[in-house]
């Protein structure tokens, strides 16, 4: 048997790695400004994340959701004390895509309606319904093919109402900063009209934070930079710094019922574990600051660069625009100088989502090494 060969890798096989440094097996060190998907946001090996998984190991790994497990209680207190969002309620899973399909599912089953409003660019996982709300036809199959939904391009106040006013919108949602799709974020206004019209028309605004969430943003959240409240938060990646956890954050007008969602290993005891002991360091560490004041510095040194067009993005997670496709830079970057960074379905981005706890010397080797690749 051999792995299914769906990915393009590079000839790279990481063994080791340490804060934004990864070592290959022939001992090339790595400056990681990519973080695996944004996955990596308290560093690689920190040691109080290495303690916690250990300790918790040490005591039990996993048992399923048909006992009591009090590291969710204290996982969803510690969250929702950090992002502000005491009264929320909180759904454990496995992935961005589960805490997505969850997140649609829990919209229709309140709601009692069938049909969902995204946007241009975006995405959302690859399972099924959230593969129907991402406008990538390349990854849908006629199974999860769904002619419910509506995409619409941000800033379209007039087709988002025309839809939300049939009143068979069950969500709207919507990625703050978009991941895959480029960086392009909505306007502050624009989410505060989803937020009223989703209230105006009885539908519910999901914001899919999966890659914009957990401070990468500068915030907690990136909806927090518009002041306003969605009825559901879906998180993951930077939750749980590569352990596979993921959520969804539920406001508190939402009644939850006996066997309205489940799973079998969300919220397992060690997922839990990874999880607090990733917000514990963004704590104690300050890196949402940390995250906030990168973002000058970056786009600074950007400004340096005639090629840059500009810098998409905010916080720690950005986009180099340029006038070219960047495959080749990007290329050049990972074998020449031993940067990872990452793609997005706008062949002309660079995205760069590094560990929150990176340093202005990073930045500083990273454009350096960019300067000499387009050079």
């Amino acid at each position: 048997m051999k792995p299914f060969d769906v990915y393009p890798l590079y000839d790279i096989t990481p063994v080791k790695a340490e804060g934004s440094v990864v070592w290959d097996d022939k001992g090339t060190p790595y400056l990681d400004l990519y973080g695996g998907h944004a996955v990596i946001s308290i560093g690689h090996t920190h040691p109080h994340y290495v303690a916690r998984i250990k300790e918790q190991l040490d005591r039990m790994a996993f048992y399923s959701n048909a006992v009591q497990n009090p590291l969710q209680q204290a996982l969803a207190e510690k969250l929702g004390a950090l992002s502000g969002l005491e009264d929320y309620q909180l759904f454990l899973c496995n992935s961005g895509a589960e805490a997505n399909e969850n997140a649609l599912k829990v919209a229709s089953m309140v709601t009692g309606k069938a049909e969902v409003i995204a946007f241009t660019h975006s995405f959302h996982g690859r399972t099924s319904a959230v593969v129907a709300v991402t406008d990538n036809p390349k990854i849908v199959a006629p199974l999860n093919a769904q002619h419910q939904v509506h995409f619409v391009d941000f800033g379209d106040h007039k087709r988002l109402e025309e839809l939300l006013a049939t009143g068979k919108i069950a969500a709207v949602i919507v990625e703050p900063i978009q991941g895959v799709g480029g960086l392009d974020m909505p306007s502050a206004e624009f989410l505060q009209q989803i937020s009223a019209a989703c209230k105006a028309h009885g539908a519910m605004m999901i914001a899919d934070e999966v890659q914009s969430g957990y401070g990468r943003s500068g915030r907690f959240f990136a909806f927090q930079h518009a002041d306003i409240s969605p009825d559901i938060v879906s998180v993951a990646k930077g939750m749980g710094n590569g352990f596979p956890i993921g959520g969804i954050l539920i406001a508190p007008h939402i009644e939850a019922s006996y066997g309205m969602l489940g799973t079998t290993f969300g919220g397992n005891h060690l997922a839990c574990a990874a999880a607090l002991a990733v917000l514990e360091v963004i704590e104690s560490e300050d890196l949402m600051r940390n995250a906030a004041a990168m973002e000058p510095y970056f786009k600074a040194k950007a400004a340096q660069i005639p090629q840059v067009l500009h810098v998409k993005g905010r916080g720690l997670m950005l986009g180099l625009a340029f006038e070219a496709p960047v495959a080749p830079l990007r290329n050049r970057l990972i074998h020449e100088h031993h940067i990872f960074t990452g793609s997005a379905s706008d062949p002309k981005v660079l995205r760069i989502l590094p560990a929150l706890n990176i340093k202005k010397e990073h930045i500083d080797q990273f454009f350096d090494a960019l300067t000499q690749a387009l050079a």
